[in-house]
């Protein structure tokens, strides 16, 4: 690569810029499709005997990475799981949601919502309290735990977003998903979500994505796939070329944060943040991390300041009960939509109501895995079909 900060390639993977790391794995290639629901390392198919999922790396790459600290308290690391889990900020979310809520159908089964600040984000211009959210995602855990659901909601989804709590001026009309968070922060962002879908959320997990520069970083870079040619549009205006690269922190959100260099814009952007979390799981899981005290102890440090969760997610609690994890058990998707649309001179994505309700539903009774069966997969940056 060329550039004032460059990502060298060296063959198979680039050099990466930290001086002391395990070997990284080799990249995967290009991710399953340019969108829509993929399988990441093969996936599950009929005639192969389905693996029991460790589901506390599952939200080490989904930002609660205090969740595998219960391998540590079942030796005895019990007063060091407290101090880091102690680090986590905690936050309710659903106080001051007005009205009746989604019931929860299938017990068991979990709906979790999770927000990526942009507040760190070089393109956000917003003073502090008007910080929208350029991430939002539903991660789904059916009741048998064997897999994750995690579902992209584009930031221009053109939906109802009731009555701003905290300011009567602003909601009660339809607007892009993410003015949610910036009217009325997570309880109308939940109470949104909640409307446009019919699901119940049971826990709410906000990023700062660029609080995951140190996350990248303890685990000594991350390897990801480049799927074409790109500069920077922020300084120091690093130049990514197509193939397998190794990124340090700073790189790898920098890349991520790119949209208008492709043909599809934010879609991209959405489809290199689930690259994103995988290559993060897949090195964690992978390089050594989880088994050595030094490095687990600055990968979680790291993790729990870039989190905040609700109050009633216990993640120690939930890591005794969710243990093993394959990458093959992650599969994301993109929320249904009918493409852009002009509204009040707004670019807009337009919600297909009668696919993401056959969706939702899905997810509500638990059937989530029969309906991605069943459908075929939405590219990210395409129309329902």
């Amino acid at each position: 690569m060329s550039g004032n900060n460059p990502v060298r390639h060296t063959g198979r993977a680039s050099v990466a810029v930290p001086s002391q790391r395990e070997p990284a794995s080799a990249p995967a290639g290009p991710p399953g499709g340019p969108g829509g629901p993929s399988r990441s390392g093969g996936g599950t198919y009929p005639g192969r005997p389905r693996r029991r999922p460790r589901w506390g790396r599952i939200f080490l790459v989904l930002g609660i990475g205090a969740l595998v600290l219960a391998l540590v308290a079942a030796g005895g690391g019990y007063l060091w799981y407290r101090s880091v889990s102690n680090d986590i900020d905690r936050t309710d979310p659903f106080a001051g949601i007005t009205g009746d809520r989604p019931a929860k159908a299938v017990e068991g089964a979990m709906n979790i919502l999770m927000l990526g600040s942009d507040s760190r984000d070089p393109d956000n211009k917003a003073k502090a309290g008007e910080w929208r959210t350029d991430t939002m995602l539903i991660a789904h855990i059916p009741a048998n735990h064997e897999k994750a659901y995690l579902i992209s909601i584009p930031r221009d989804l053109y939906v109802y977003i009731p009555k701003s709590p905290t300011n009567p001026d602003l909601g009660n009309r339809k607007a892009k998903i993410n003015a949610a968070f910036a009217w009325g922060g997570l309880p109308l962002t939940v109470q949104t979500v909640e409307g446009f879908t019919g699901l119940r959320m049971d826990h709410v997990v906000l990023i700062d994505f660029g609080g995951f520069k140190q996350v990248v970083d303890a685990l000594g870079g991350i390897d990801m796939y480049i799927e074409q040619d790109v500069k920077s549009i922020h300084p120091p205006h690093r130049q990514f070329t197509k193939g397998n690269a190794h990124l340090d922190g700073a790189e790898a959100l920098d890349y991520v944060r790119q949209r208008y260099q492709f043909a599809d814009g934010d879609f991209a952007r959405m489809r290199h943040q689930q690259q994103f979390m995988k290559a993060v799981l897949d090195k964690a899981a992978s390089s050594g991390t989880l088994t050595n005290p030094a490095k687990l102890n600055s990968f979680l440090r790291a993790t729990a300041q870039a989190v905040t969760v609700d109050n009633d997610l216990s993640v120690f609690d939930m890591a005794l009960t969710f243990r093993g994890i394959r990458s093959s058990d992650l599969v994301f998707s993109t929320a249904p939509h009918l493409g852009s649309k002009k509204v009040n001179g707004e670019d807009v994505i337009m919600p297909d109501t009668e696919k993401g309700a056959a969706l939702y539903g899905a997810i509500k009774n638990d059937k989530a895995e029969e309906w991605f069966a069943n459908n075929a997969p939405n590219p990210s940056g395409s129309p329902s079909k």
